[in-house]
């Protein structure tokens, strides 16, 4: 079977792991915490970056810097993940779902402001298979009605919107390090504050509500409870294991755009008559390669999809199901259709994309869907020439 995703070992992470432990402080904000984020703040010029035992805990890190309480409305797209939304439902938060790009599922950004009342206070903007969504649109919209903006770079390490490292551009940001990620710790994240009203105080709420952070850098002479919080910040060892993975970023991403560009050229000359739609980088993004998609006509082609690929030794995926559909928030949500998030969540089928994955397993991919669409495609002929010949 070639499975959907495997994680990729860049050969240092168990010695970092052993000079962590060897070194004697393994918990939260040491040695291999400080590196991580040291490296991080210098290629992609965030402000700042804590790292955090996952992005859901980076998100809700957000809700509480945005000072979100009971009766607040934030802005997302209903096509996410669930923890875009539960960080702000946790405090209290009405979410209000606005609709996918009919191109490409990032949130439509022309879908924003007519959903803006005088109870939003955060747009959030999720970065979709690490595409840019159209900040300049959003921060745009976001000035106007004094609103602040939270990226959702969950997928997005490496991507940029016209120049700009994704994450740096918003108030706040937060990325993932979830197995699945280009790069891994097996779990984590981090938070970036890209505001400087909110410098102080993320560190304290990282720190369990506690200037702790403070008083070991000598600035204060003891700490204590300064404010809400929890404890966010991941152990030692699973950042050391994260500071081998940033290492070879820049190896990991050239092998992930190759093998995505290989799927791309392959399909390419079959979309246009299986009318299936490939994945669409607009001209201010760029590329991380972090997911590979097809859009498939229908969900009964995606499922039909997915099992012929399985059949033949191949882990296809679909992706999220509509949030605002979900048996959770359904009854809560009092908005509009949302034709094109529902599409994808139908429609989106994810293949195999991972750094040891083979151009030669691309191959024997790529040569399933071919044939499956010519099933599908002989299929529709018939069944179009026997509705014809009936009706004559």
């Amino acid at each position: 079977m070639i499975t959907f995703n495997k994680p990729h070992l860049c050969g240092d992470e168990l010695n970092y792991i052993r000079q962590a432990v060897l070194g004697g402080g393994i918990s939260g904000n040491g040695d291999f915490t400080k590196k991580c984020q040291k490296s991080l703040q210098e290629k992609y010029g965030f402000k700042k970056v804590l790292l955090t035992t996952s992005c859901t805990d980076a998100l809700e890190m957000c809700a509480m810097l945005c000072d979100i309480s009971a009766g607040d409305e934030v802005i997302m797209p209903s096509y996410t993940f669930v923890s875009t939304a539960l960080a702000f439902v946790r405090q209290g938060a009405k979410i209000v779902f606005a609709d996918s790009r009919s191109d490409q599922p990032d949130i439509d950004a022309d879908a924003i402001e007519p959903l803006i009342t005088a109870r939003t206070k955060v747009i959030v903007a999720v970065h979709y298979a690490g595409v840019a969504c159209d900040m300049d649109k959003i921060l745009d919209i976001a000035k106007r009605h004094k609103l602040l903006v939270v990226e959702d770079a969950a997928q997005a390490i490496d991507s940029y919107y016209k120049g700009r490292p994704l994450g740096s551009i918003g108030d706040l940001a937060t990325f993932s390090f979830h197995e699945t990620k280009n790069i891994t710790s097996g779990e984590g994240g981090m938070v970036v504050i890209n505001n400087e009203h909110f410098m102080k105080r993320a560190e304290i709420l990282w720190e369990k509500g506690t200037n702790r952070a403070q008083f070991y850098r000598g600035e204060v002479n003891k700490y204590g409870w300064m404010d809400t919080g929890s404890s966010f910040l991941p152990s030692d060892i699973t950042a050391a294991f994260l500071y081998a993975q940033l290492k070879s970023i820049d190896d990991v991403q050239a092998r992930r755009k190759a093998l995505w560009n290989k799927y791309y050229t392959t399909l390419k000359p079959l979309e246009k008559s299986a009318c299936f739609a490939l994945p669409v980088i607009p001209d201010y993004a760029t590329l991380n390669a972090h997911i590979f998609y097809m859009v498939c006509g229908s969900l009964e082609e995606r499922t039909a999809l997915i099992a012929y690929l399985k059949s033949n030794g191949v882990q296809a995926v679909y992706h999220y199901l509509s949030l605002h559909k979900s048996p959770f928030y359904k009854h809560l949500y009092d908005g509009e259709e949302l034709p094109c998030c529902d599409r994808y969540a139908d429609c989106l089928v994810r293949l195999p994309l991972f750094y040891d994955l083979t151009f030669g397993e691309i191959e024997h991919v790529c040569n399933c869907v071919r044939t499956f669409y010519a099933m599908h495609i002989l299929q529709s002929t018939i069944s179009a020439a026997i509705i014809n010949s009936e009706i004559k």
